[in-house]
């Protein structure tokens, strides 16, 4: 299962950076490809992106809603909001552990031999405040005098923007490495302070920071696929703690398994030796199952 996963982060990786030719060509690929969302965190602006960002799209249709309700057309955005639902509710978070290629990066940035630091578990509230403030509110409330928002989170905190897009584009651009001001120098400390945290802690950004994860999160428990853990089976050995790259810690019911914390990766399914984690398909209800329990095959 873990080989299958990383051959599902690579392939997914080159998929949404197939575009190659940009040093020849357009430095941004503009083709219809970009119409589609990619389901993980990857930068519209990068030179090698085929594939458009969920958040990026989400932020624009927020910064242009009130000039456009101002010229009699309601953009509500169907397919970006469809297309975050349906992945949700197919799947959870899992396009977290599977398909997006910043945490692949995380993942291998905290292979590298440095000490190690726990992460402290109320940070976990901040992807929740930078959806709510930095994706919803400001691209939404603070517009310029025409009505026009700004993309808040893809201009002034997101990592993956700069180290994608933003050094690309000005290794590509002569007049761009000029005109780099305090906004770039500021993302790339910003950029280089989280990386240095990904050395030292298991996917910070995902357990922080990142909106898109939050909006997976909210599906966990819904979701059409479902984790399931049978404490009967449990042996308390804590491998599948040991193995969690976000620290889910269900065995002991401090964490619900299904929380939105778990990125899906299937870590502790797979590692677990006494079967005590299964796979299910559909929500799981606790009060169906008092009536209905599984039968014993």
């Amino acid at each position: 299962m873990e080989r299958l996963r990383r051959k599902s982060q690579y392939i997914f990786a080159l998929l949404a950076n197939a575009y190659w030719v940009f040093p020849w060509k357009s430095p941004i690929y503009q083709g219809p490809l970009k119409k589609i969302c990619f389901p993980g965190l990857n930068c519209h602006s990068c030179p090698a992106a085929t594939m458009s960002c969920p958040i990026g799209a989400f932020q624009n249709l927020l910064a242009t809603l009130r000039p456009g309700l101002q010229m009699g057309q309601l953009h509500i955005g169907a397919y970006v909001l469809g297309s975050l639902g349906l992945i949700g509710s197919v799947a959870g978070r899992m396009p977290c552990g599977w398909i997006c290629p910043f945490g692949l990066l995380q993942k291998w940035l905290f292979l590298l031999p440095v000490p190690k630091l726990s992460f402290w578990r109320p940070l976990g509230r901040g992807p929740y405040l930078f959806l709510i403030v930095f994706v919803v509110l400001l691209p939404l409330l603070v517009v310029d005098p025409l009505g026009y928002g700004s993309t808040w989170f893809c201009k002034y905190v997101c990592p993956a923007g700069t180290l994608e897009a933003g050094i690309p584009l000005l290794c590509l651009d002569q007049g761009l490495r000029r005109a780099a001001g305090w906004l770039f120098a500021y993302k790339f400390i910003v950029l280089i302070l989280l990386l240095i945290w990904c050395t030292l802690t298991s996917r910070p950004f995902c357990r922080a920071i990142c909106p898109l994860g939050a909006i997976y999160g909210l599906f966990n428990r819904v979701s059409w696929l479902q984790l399931r853990f049978h404490p009967d089976r449990c042996v308390q050995c804590e491998a599948c703690l040991a193995a969690c790259p976000t620290d889910v810690s269900f065995y002991n019911g401090l964490d619900d398994l299904n929380s939105a914390t778990c990125i899906r990766c299937l870590r502790c399914y797979t590692i677990c030796p006494s079967n005590a984690v299964s796979l299910e398909f559909g929500p799981v209800r606790e009060d169906v199952e008092q009536f209905y329990p599984k039968a014993n095959c």
